[in-house]
Order: C-alpha cells, then sequence, then structure tokens
C-alpha cells in the first residue's frame, strides 16, 4: 500500500465529490461510472433481468447496483454494503425569490444539521434538480451565484464571544442588487436548459460549494473537502464493487440512500422500501420462493459505511477518554451500547477478518462516544431492523463533520475501498 494507490483514491474521491454536487448527481455518477465499467441499468417498471453480470436501478438521488455470478451455489448468500447520497446544508425554497433593502436574495431551508457558520462568506452555487412541464428531469448546477453575507464585527462586537445566526433571518444568500435589469432567480434557473420560468413545474435545488477537495498539510497527508459526510463511502463501496473478485453463490449489493441527513424516511431513503424491493424481485428473477430469500438473508451482511468522528485536538474532552481514533489510523469501528450503531461482538469479528484478508496486521481505531455527548446513528440501525441482516457500522474519521469543508486523512479513503472489496470477494 504506497502512497502512489492512496493518493490515486484520493484523487478519484475529489473527482467524485466534484461532479456529485447533491444526491440526484451523486446517483448519476455511480450509475455512469458503472455503466462504463459494463453494468446495466434496470428501470422499475421493466421486467425484472435474472441474467449474471451487473444491474443498477436508480431512484431519485437514491441508487442500488448489484452483481449476479453465473451460478449460485445452493446456499447463496448478499454481501450489502449501504452509504449514503446526501449531505447537510441548505435547499432551495418552491419560491425562493426574496427582496430585501435593495438586494435579491435566495430563500432557502436547512437540510439535515449543517454546521451553519461554516457556510458563511463564501461563493456559493445551486445545484439539483429542474422538473418541466412536460414531465423531464433536468440535472442542473450553476457558477458562484450565491453569498451567505456575515454581520461585519463593528455592528457586533460580541460576534467572537457567541455566535447566534437565526435560521430565517441570517442565512439568506444573496445574489445581486435589486433593480429593473435584474433577472429573478427562477428566470436565470429555467435559462440553464434553455427553457422559460414558466416551463418549471418544479424543482429539488441545494445550496453546494464548488470548490474542489484539495490535500494539505506539511507531508501531504491530509485531505479537506466537502460532502466527505457521506460520499467518501460512495465512492469507496463503488471502487469495491468494480474491483472484486465476485465468488459464486455470492450476490455483492451496493445500496446508495438518499435522505439520510433528514432521518431516512422517504422512498429513496434506508428506511423505505428500496432495497427491500430490489432484493424481492431480484429473488423473483431468480426463481426463488420467500422461504430461498430469507434463507438468503439470514445468511448474508451489511457493511453500513459511514463517516465518523476523529478526536479533536482542540476539543478531546468531546471524546471517550479510552477510545481517540486519529485519521490515517484506518477506517473506524463504531460501537454504540443503545444501537445508535448496529456493530456488535460478530461484526467486529467479521471487521477483524477483513483486516486479515487485506494483510493489515490489526484492525483500525474503534469509535465509542463520550457517555455525556449524545450519539448520532446512520442507515445500519435502519436496514438491519427492516431486513433482519447481521450489520457492521465503520467509516473513515473526520474532523469538521458537517461543515462545508471537512477534513480526512489520505490514507483511510484507499483503506476503506480495500476492506469492502474485501467484504465482496468473501472474506
Amino acid at each position: 500500500m504506497g502512497v502512489t494507490v492512496e493518493l490515486e483514491q484520493i484523487v478519484d474521491l475529489g473527482a467524485f465529490v466534484a461532479a456529485s454536487p447533491t444526491s440526484y448527481h451523486a446517483a448519476a455518477e455511480v450509475a455512469r461510472r458503472l455503466t462504463q465499467a459494463g453494468f446495466t441499468e434496470q428501470a422499475e417498471t421493466d421486467a425484472w433481468s435474472d441474467a449474471p453480470g451487473g444491474r443498477l436501478v436508480r431512484r431519485d438521488g437514491a441508487v442500488i447496483a448489484y452483481w449476479l455470478p453465473q451460478e449460485l451455489t445452493d446456499q447463496p448468500q448478499c454481501r450489502i454494503v449501504g452509504a449514503h447520497t446526501d449531505s447537510p446544508g441548505f435547499k432551495l425554497k418552491p419560491q425562493p425569490e426574496h427582496r430585501s433593502v435593495g438586494w435579491r436574495q435566495a430563500g432557502v431551508e436547512v437540510y439535515g444539521g449543517p454546521l451553519l457558520n461554516s457556510w458563511l462568506d463564501r461563493e456559493l452555487g445551486l445545484a439539483g434538480r429542474l422538473v418541466t412541464t412536460d414531465g423531464q428531469v433536468h440535472l442542473i448546477r450553476t457558477g458562484v451565484w450565491l453569498r451567505i453575507p456575515q454581520l461585519a464585527i463593528h455592528l457586533d462586537r460580541s460576534v467572537n464571544d457567541q455566535l447566534r445566526l437565526d435560521k430565517q433571518s441570517h442565512l439568506t444568500p444573496v445574489y445581486g442588487l435589486d433593480g429593473p435589469d435584474q433577472p429573478d432567480l427562477m428566470t436565470a434557473l429555467a435559462a440553464q436548459i434553455g427553457r422559460t420560468a414558466d416551463d418549471i413545474a418544479g424543482h429539488d435545488l441545494f445550496v453546494y460549494d464548488p470548490q474542489p477537495g484539495q490535500v494539505i498539510g506539511l507531508s501531504g497527508e491530509l485531505f479537506a473537502c466537502g460532502r466527505l459526510d457521506n460520499l467518501s463511502s460512495v465512492q469507496a463501496g463503488l471502487t469495491a464493487l468494480l474491483q472484486a473478485d465476485h465468488p459464486a453463490g455470492q450476490i455483492a449489493v451496493l445500496a446508495c440512500f438518499d435522505h439520510e441527513e433528514v432521518g431516512s424516511g422517504s422512498r429513496s431513503g434506508a428506511q423505505g422500501p428500496f432495497l427491500e424491493q430490489v432484493l424481492r424481485r431480484v429473488a423473483a428473477g431468480l426463481g426463488w420462493s420467500a422461504e430461498d430469500l430469507a434463507r438468503c438473508l439470514a445468511r448474508s451482511w451489511l457493511i453500513s459505511s459511514d463517516a465518523g468522528h476523529a478526536v479533536h485536538p482542540n476539543y478531546s474532552e468531546r471524546h471517550d477518554p479510552d477510545h481517540r481514533p486519529v485519521v490515517n489510523q484506518g477506517p473506524l469501528l463504531k460501537v454504540n451500547a443503545n444501537q445508535r450503531y448496529t456493530s456488535d461482538a460478530h461484526g467486529a469479528a467479521l471487521w477483524s477478518r477483513l483486516h486479515q484478508a487485506c494483510g493489515l496486521s490489526q484492525p483500525g481505531p474503534v469509535f465509542v462516544s463520550n457517555n455525556s455527548v449524545p450519539c448520532g446513528s446512520t442507515i445500519g440501525p435502519l436496514v438491519s431492523t427492516r431486513l433482519g441482516l447481521p450489520t457492521v457500522d465503520v467509516g473513515i474519521p473526520l474532523l469538521s463533520m458537517h461543515s462545508a469543508r471537512e477534513l480526512a486523512g489520505v490514507r483511510d479513503p484507499y483503506l476503506l475501498s480495500q476492506l469492502l472489496t474485501a467484504f465482496y470477494a468473501g472474506a
């Protein structure tokens, strides 16, 4: 595992993030890479194919890909990697036009739980999908149109002691000055696809930071980038699916869900029916009974891969004193007694086997929350509860999670992709 392959992975991760300003773009980029590698896109409205090889199914900002081997043994199983495509930030309101004291602004809602102050004073764009009156879906991204300006310190001398941001009043981006020659926002967005504002029937558009990822640090061992939570896992899972040797009798699945940052309760979220429906249709295409699928799932595994927390050097008291993961020591095994993460002793044993299969002497760090700090969660408990799958929660460690710019180690995304490759290969 030399620096070259690790940097190649980071460069590719940066390119993947740049291509994925929203969950819709991330699903499209996953589909593009898979079809380029020979996978076939399966429409949900069509009859299901039972031919061996790679298939993918898209649903809004989610995508599920799977690989059917040439032959199945009498005890088949699924190896599933789950991740999510969305990141916290701001979503454009249905009627986004706002005017205030000579400025034109874009009305936005807060999506998920972003670090609000990290979005201030950045040059920002809009990206997502426009649906026109003829029912066509158009993925778009704009240039740097927006900025959320911070109040000058001269007008609030207490700002460095306590910054309070009202989500309605203080986080509305500006995009220009009010005047007769200034086009309104929807007209400008429609022009991106050569249409008029009257042609736009609906939109799902998000604010995004277009600044590319960058390797930083004296030794080039850190990677600063937006949306690492959780595009780092999507890209690692995709890399693993494409490079793994798939054994007979094993169905490899990559499930990239949307809406994790707002609870996963949607038709394309982990709490919804998407994965279960795909697995049932795959089983039906293979001629399986409900009993056959139930037995297969009982033999199967899910790795829920989502970014976790590295110990923060300026806030070390916020971490458990005996579990202090540092970047570049490998992906985290995430453990929580209250099942906010699903990892248990069996999952830890699987994680250890994957390290051995990759030639790593010991598993990487373990993340456990400080008892006084509430623990986040992942798609793991949701999918495991719905399908009864044994599940383990893992992910690369980050600083500044949910910031517009997060910080990872250069080595960890590569190690995660190798461990997931070993998982798909049946280790």
